[in-house]
């Protein structure tokens, strides 16, 4: 019997290189995820995690190397040789592919949960007020805010804060989410409600690229670490090897500083 053939990559990043002014920050990264992969990346500050987050959901262009989504080349239009960026109306349609999630929760504070959910909805994909605002309700009750719905940003917790972030992403029905750090600006004892959110995503399927220092989180939920250091990957494996067996002398030391 032959063995099945695996997905194509949802994400397919290749030979991706970015540097600011005369400081290189990624030197050749190659990235894929498959469909339903949940990827953590740890690393030192100011090794190229977020940038390579930046230049995924398309905020940032690469200097070179190329990146697909579903098949799909995003960033640049044209024939193969003759390239050229491609104008903010076609990277505002390639963006929709893609959740993010930041550190900082971005709400608007004049805004409730419920509006700060559906704004994307009504302005990027002309959904009715009515309409968004139901699938909004939907997914404020799916991360468990179903009863601060009406809350503003400034009567809400931290926690709840970034889970009103996620549902924001959420609505937008995105084939990959991306979290940079989401739980880095939050007191200790907010962090499990928003790990939980993201722990029950990837249960639900859903492909994610988590940039994290929450190592417990990788071990436990994610199919593959990935160590980032100096704008290039150092270490790429599955969770009991990069953990238990690690094959690179900087991911074994940056190990004995995290654990």
């Amino acid at each position: 019997m032959d063995a099945p053939v695996a997905p194509p990559p949802l994400l397919d990043a290749r030979n991706l290189h970015k540097s600011y002014g005369d400081k290189p920050v990624l030197r050749g990264v190659d990235l894929s995820i498959r469909p339903g992969q949940v990827k953590a990346m740890l690393g030192p500050s100011g090794s190229g995690k977020s940038t390579i987050l930046r230049l995924i959901n398309l905020l940032e262009r690469a200097d070179q190397g190329s990146i697909e989504i579903d098949g799909q080349r995003v960033g640049l239009v044209g024939k193969p040789g003759a390239e050229r960026p491609a104008p903010e109306r076609v990277l505002a349609k390639q963006r929709l592919a893609v959740g993010t999630v930041f550190q900082q929760f971005n709400l608007f504070p004049h805004l409730n949960a419920t509006r700060n959910v559906m704004s994307g909805l009504t302005t990027v994909r002309n959904v009715s007020p009515k309409d968004a605002e139901e699938r909004a309700v939907m997914m404020l009750e799916e991360v468990g805010l179903g009863a601060h719905v009406h809350k503003y940003p400034s009567e809400l917790s931290g926690g709840q804060q970034q889970r009103v972030a996620i549902a924001r992403a959420l609505v937008m029905e995105p084939k990959l989410m991306l979290f940079d750090e989401p739980t880095s600006a939050l007191d200790p004892e907010l962090v499990g409600e928003v790990l939980r959110v993201m722990e029950g995503l990837a249960r639900g399927g859903m492909t994610m690229l988590v940039v994290t220092h929450e190592t417990r989180f990788a071990r436990r939920v994610a199919d593959e670490v990935v160590l980032f250091d100096g704008g290039v990957i150092v270490e790429q494996q599955e969770p009991d090897g990069f953990f238990e067996n690690p094959q690179n002398e900087r991911t074994k030391e940056f190990l004995r500083h995290v654990h």
